[in-house]
């Protein structure tokens, strides 16, 4: 749908996928190939190493620096992706949330010594609200959240619910509003492709990279502890498949906080292209 978007309007595309961005990740993150790009000109995807990741505020500016460079050339550009916080950051900007490296440093051992739970409740009790948005197996934006809660003595959601910051750009939402069956077809079918593909040969040359935070997540950690033994390779698959179901729930919840998003019923691309310029003409 992106691309068939960009030739309409003969301009460039944006990911907002946060695990895109990074060129040693590749099938696990379903990233588009150079034949399925199109011709089109991609920014953010195969950008960055995962040495060196990229965070929500480092998005926000680079993205931006993007867009005044593009705008100059194209009236349209295109943003694609499911990484609902990276697409606030360049939409909305960032939040001016409180915050303290000791604190942090303390609460990252908390979580090595004794694993996420005694955080996740925590959360729970201090902020119910963003503990059922958040991604539970992500101890960065756990950590991030008790850290700003502890400081401030407020929720979390209070301190993320300041104005937007004034755009000079105008911004349409829309999502894709797949029923659930066929959504949870396409996930399965798309991590068997990952498998077929060789997905365990690539996280076997990404083990040096284990510890940094964008591995810890779906389609990386299942695999990791295929290669230690935990579990068996069918096993993986199946929780590639689970986690990568409860994922696509957070993301429809988190999009669901958006009052402006336009929500598209089409299945095909073809046919949400159709829908997407008739909601603009009107």
């Amino acid at each position: 749908m992106g691309i068939l978007l960009a030739k309409h309007f003969k301009t460039v595309i944006l990911s907002s996928d946060s695990r895109q961005f990074y060129k040693e990740m590749s099938i696990g993150t379903a990233k588009p190939s150079l034949e399925e790009q199109a011709g089109i000109k991609h920014y953010f995807v195969h950008s960055h190493s995962a040495e060196y990741p990229v965070s929500a505020a480092d998005f926000e500016r680079e993205a931006l620096e993007v867009l005044e460079h593009e705008f100059k050339n194209h009236e349209t550009i295109i943003l694609v992706g499911g990484s609902g916080m990276f697409i606030d950051a360049l939409c909305d900007g960032l939040d001016d949330i409180p915050n303290d490296a000791n604190l942090r440093d303390e609460l990252t051992i908390l979580v090595q010594e004794k694993g996420l739970e005694i955080l996740l409740n925590e959360l729970k009790k201090k902020d119910v609200n963003y503990y059922k948005l958040v991604d539970k197996s992500n101890p960065v934006r756990i950590i991030r959240a008790i850290e700003a809660i502890r400081i401030s003595g407020k929720t979390f959601t209070e301190l993320r619910q300041k104005k937007s910051k004034k755009r000079y750009f105008e911004i349409f939402r829309f999502v894709i509003d797949l029923p659930r069956e066929k959504l949870y077809e396409r996930i399965n079918l798309r991590t068997s492709l990952m498998f077929e593909n060789n997905l365990v040969e690539e996280v076997k040359n990404l083990i040096q990279f284990r510890e940094i935070q964008t591995l810890n997540t779906v389609g990386y950690s299942e695999v990791f502890d295929f290669l230690d033994g935990k579990i068996t390779l069918e096993k993986a698959i199946e929780l590639v498949q689970q986690n990568s179901r409860r994922y696509a729930k957070r993301q429809l919840t988190w999009f669901r906080r958006n009052e402006k998003a336009i929500w598209l019923k089409s299945e095909k691309a073809e046919d949400l292209l159709e829908e997407i310029l008739g909601k603009l003409k009107q």
